[in-house]
């Protein structure tokens, strides 16, 4: 019997899967990471930490599977589009003081606002394949606020590269950069085959190639990147005949093990929803279309021959976490009180399926990612009165949940106003643990959500990846294991009451004054 692996770095773990060739996962093992928030707005990690864990993850989990180590043929990456940075001798270009030396620029790291201003005032092609507009969290305003703000590390500057891609290379050696990382976070035109030159020249990053070390085309997911190195092989307790695959994005892994595998049957009806700390909506499309606040098209991202549109949400399972944070009636909800908030709310609303009351809560708590695209933007809670202050909190917490399914009907909304039929939810990440967040997803947006029976969606669509270098055997895409749902669909009898709320709620965006 032959394995591979699935692993993936998010934002908090890494994780790692042993998946059989019948796609049933057999062991999953998850080591912490650090985070640094030095400033407001800024927030890093270490390379260095990562993959210690990485290897601390991988070694636990083939240990926990029973199998030997020289049996897995494969591996492949996930991981947030996280920004690594390394100096000419390929050591942690240190963003700060500290030990381990903090190299990681986070997805979720703000601080360059002013630098995706001035990539936005381009007008620039390169936009089309952005919604429109660059993000902050996007990595080209990252490179550039280095250079425009420390220009010590810029000259240091040897080797930039989204955390996957980064993952990869430590691995086998090879400079392969995934079509899904170049093109979602560093405007390379997927399209095209190919970088836009002038565009980068005119925001000031004509060296950004040369000292990124960025190839001059990108590697289709799941392609082979090479084997491990002796040393990686060493440190991941595998053997050196391990083939590493061309990686991806977490969302888009998560896509992949989820509606991704459903790309014969009407994919444009479905929406990948990984949800966690944030949120993450792809839609897979057989064609080019352009969506006003979306991210994308992106060819290739997640799947050859399907264009990826990309909706976001910044802010969403760390939108709740502040609200618990904020209430003193959280505390009787013991120290994992989320969990327990959902069983009591989901019982109420047998009663009245209506627990906000007048309470409207706006998402915006790190900015609109999706469809506004305005990261000015900041959250309210709306609506409050004097109350015993337990009802309060259960109230806005309750409409904080549904306030994250509105902005994923916004989205959604979004993608059918350009004739995208959206009608399925593929829910993965932690928000599928939750009745109440699921309930709400079906509901508020008229959907079915789908399920996965596979417990670890997103490793499984780095396996799927890992499989692509192998043979036929390792097609875990069409295994039975691995397609295997549950559906839950909304209930018609809360539809008057979640399109009253969804009203209310966008009418709240309209009456917004305009920030300066």
């Amino acid at each position: 019997m032959a394995y591979v692996l699935g692993i993936d770095v998010g934002s908090g773990s890494a994780r790692c899967g042993v998946f059989d060739q019948d796609g049933n996962l057999l062991a999953a093992a998850q080591q912490s990471i650090l985070i640094h928030r030095p400033r407001p707005g800024h927030v890093e990690q270490s390379s260095t930490d990562i993959w210690a864990a990485v290897c601390t993850a991988t070694r636990t989990a083939v240990r926990r599977a029973e199998i030997d180590p020289q049996s897995v043929r494969g591996l492949s990456y996930s991981a947030t589009c996280s920004l690594v940075l390394l100096d000419h001798a390929h050591e942690p270009l240190r963003l700060g003081e500290g030990v381990p030396g903090w190299d990681i620029v986070m997805w979720m790291d703000q601080r360059a606002g002013e630098e995706a201003r001035i990539c936005n005032a381009t007008g620039s092609p390169v936009l089309n394949n952005l919604g429109g507009s660059i993000s902050v969290e996007m990595q080209i305003p990252k490179l550039l606020w280095l250079k425009r703000n420390r220009p010590d590390l810029w000259q240091r500057l040897g080797y930039a590269a989204d955390l996957a891609d980064f993952l990869g290379w430590r691995s086998t050696g090879t400079n392969h950069r995934s079509v899904c990382t170049l093109g979602c976070k560093w405007t390379y035109d997927a399209d095209a085959g190919s970088w836009v030159s002038s565009f980068l020249d005119e925001i000031g990053l004509d060296d950004l190639r040369a000292k990124a070390r960025l190839p001059e085309t990108a590697s289709p997911v799941g392609t082979p990147a090479g084997r491990l190195t002796a040393k990686a092989a060493a440190e991941l307790g595998l053997s050196e005949g391990c083939e590493v695959a061309v990686g991806l994005i977490d969302a888009h892994a998560g896509a992949l093990g989820t509606s991704g595998l459903f790309a014969d049957d009407a994919p444009e009806t479905r929406l990948a929803l990984i949800a966690g700390t944030s949120n993450c909506h792809i839609a897979l499309v057989d064609r080019r279309i352009e969506v006003p606040g979306v991210w994308g098209p992106y060819n290739g991202a997640v799947l050859g021959g399907f264009h990826a549109l990309e909706g976001g949400q910044s802010s969403t399972g760390a939108m709740l976490d502040q609200i618990v944070a904020l209430f003193a009636a959280a505390k009787s909800y013991g120290e994992a009180p989320h969990g327990p908030l959902a069983q009591e709310l989901l019982a109420r609303m047998q009663d009245d399926p209506d627990q906000g009351g007048d309470i409207m809560v706006l998402p915006d708590f790190l900015g609109n990612r999706s469809p506004l695209a305005d990261p000015s933007l900041r959250g309210a809670i709306l609506g409050l009165t004097l109350e015993d202050p337990h009802e309060t909190f259960l109230k806005v917490y309750w409409s904080t949940c549904a306030s994250i399914a509105y902005g994923t009907r916004q989205i959604i909304d979004a993608m059918r106003g350009q004739g995208v039929p959206i009608r399925r939810l593929h829910l993965s990440g932690g928000h599928a643990k939750s009745a109440l967040l699921v309930r709400l997803y079906a509901d508020a947006t008229g959907c079915d959500v789908v399920l996965s029976g596979m417990g670890e969606p997103v490793l499984l669509g780095a396996a799927v990846a890992a499989g692509m270098a192998l043979d036929e055997k390792f097609d875990l895409a069409r295994s039975a294991a691995a397609r295997e749902v549950r559906v839950i669909s909304p209930d018609p009898a809360a539809a008057a009451l979640h399109d009253r709320r969804y009203a209310r709620f966008r009418a709240a965006y309209e009456a917004r004054p305009a920030r300066s």
